[in-house]
């Protein structure tokens, strides 16, 4: 997947897995691009997959509680 639907999907798995509203879900997205999070995924196009997503989602979910 490109590098935006990889965004997309991971926006969307935060929204329907951790029941956060679509703007929160972007948000955490958002940050985590300022941060650079996802630099290494958007060099790297074996990086975007729907595994690498969900484990993600989790990561930015689980940082945001903290």
């Amino acid at each position: 997947m490109t590098y935006e639907e990889y965004l997309d999907e991971v926006t969307t798995l935060i929204a329907e897995k951790y029941d956060l509203s679509d703007a929160a879900a972007i948000k955490l997205v958002v940050d985590a691009q300022d941060a650079e999070f996802f630099v290494q995924h958007d060099e790297h196009k074996q990086m975007r997959t729907l595994d690498q997503a969900h484990k993600d989602a989790k990561t930015l979910y689980m940082a945001a509680q903290k």
